[in-house]
């Protein structure tokens, strides 16, 4: 650490912040179980203090761009850069007649994200070394095989994850359910044995509907089933966890924007895998808080897309499982941040040579993509 390096007992304000939209086009139209989308937008929070930039990011409507540059950002410049709880939270009051989820809080996600990245900047510390770290490395799954996928186009992506060495790939279902099956064969004929299938259905069916679909699956060996039915649907979770085979684990959780959301998920006894995305639940203080309520309540904890941005934090966790590997925001983080590094033999390590989360905004090569 150099000379020049404060310590975190040291008051730094926030000297300025800035904030853009991109829309970037995906590789192919893609679609799930309930959705079809042929364009993903990203929106990158950068705030400056003590000569030091901070990003942080969320995957929104561009409105969430807008909110922070004409209301939050005021609310956040001067403020002390060491005390990011107090800001998170009190930008979590501020947004209260705009609604603490949805926009309103990917927005609040985004500053709290780049505060982190810009704290352990400052401290000159990779962020998984300033939290304190539970592991070296997260394991991952591959996540893509969208239900507009030809067979062969499933196959091929899913047999350049496991040249990766990841063995655990999920795959979407629900937009044809009589389609389900014949592709969850495709799927398991073209992967190894020992590689463990999953499959998201992104709330497209009713609870009969689910539970007949996973007696189907066991032929195939499915080990995870995310959203059989939409995630507020506590009590159909739970009738369907206790319906299927103990073999699968239910999984839910990436909707939620607050902390008494993922408690209710839990408290229901609705699934089996928690999953958290720190780009709509609060940034990297949510998502430490959503992991260490998993803990409590001893269920696995799982992070949704993104992975750049959560593997620093999912580090830190004791109830971390497994990260999303997803394909649209693999590509996109991989074409606009430098530091971006692949899995190897499935599992995603830090650069501890790299402050913060480890990456840079390749501001240039997006400059086409804003909106």
């Amino acid at each position: 650490m150099s000379d020049e390096t404060v310590a975190i007992n040291d008051s730094i304000g926030i000297k300025q912040m800035h904030t853009a939209a991109f829309k970037i086009p995906t590789a192919t139209p893609e679609s799930d179980g309930t959705l079809t989308w042929n364009n993903t937008t990203l929106i990158i929070t950068e705030i400056e203090a003590a000569g030091k930039t901070g990003i942080g990011y969320t995957y929104a409507d561009g409105s969430a761009a807008y909110l922070i540059e004409h209301t939050l950002k005021n609310l956040v410049i001067g403020k002390n850069i060491f005390d990011i709880p107090s800001i998170t939270n009190f930008l979590s009051h501020q947004i209260r007649n705009n609604g603490n989820c949805g926009i309103a809080m990917m927005a609040v996600s985004a500053i709290d994200s780049a505060l982190w990245d810009l704290k352990a900047k400052i401290l000159e510390q990779p962020l998984c070394n300033l939290l304190g770290k539970a592991s070296d490395k997260i394991l991952v799954y591959g996540s893509g095989g969208f239900t507009n996928y030809s067979e062969d186009q499933l196959s091929r992506q899913f047999k350049n994850w496991e040249e990766l060495g990841i063995q655990y790939l999920k795959m979407k279902i629900g937009r044809e359910p009589q389609k389900d099956i014949k592709r969850i064969k495709a799927a398991r004929n073209a992967i190894r044995k020992t590689t463990r299938l999953f499959v998201d259905a992104n709330g497209a069916y009713t609870a009969k509907q689910a539970i007949k679909k996973a007696n189907e699956f066991d032929e195939y060996d499915v080990s995870w089933f995310e959203e059989p039915v939409p995630s507020d649907q506590l009590e159909d979770l739970s009738f369907i966890r206790g319906q299927v085979s103990p073999k699968i684990n239910i999984a839910a959780g990436e909707y939620g924007y607050n902390l008494s959301y993922f408690k209710q998920m839990l408290c229901a006894n609705a699934l089996d895998v928690l999953q958290a995305d720190a780009t709509r639940c609060g940034g990297i203080t949510g998502f430490l808080n959503v992991g260490q309520l998993a803990e409590a309540f001893q269920i696995p904890f799982s992070s949704h897309c993104a992975p750049a941005l959560h593997l620093h934090a999912a580090l830190s966790l004791p109830s971390f499982y497994i990260a999303e590997y997803f394909f649209d925001h693999i590509r996109i983080e991989s074409m606009l941040f430098d530091g971006i590094s692949p899995p190897e033999k499935g599992y995603l390590g830090p650069d501890l040579s790299r402050p913060g989360l480890g990456i840079e905004f390749k501001r240039q090569d997006a400059e086409k993509f804003k909106i």
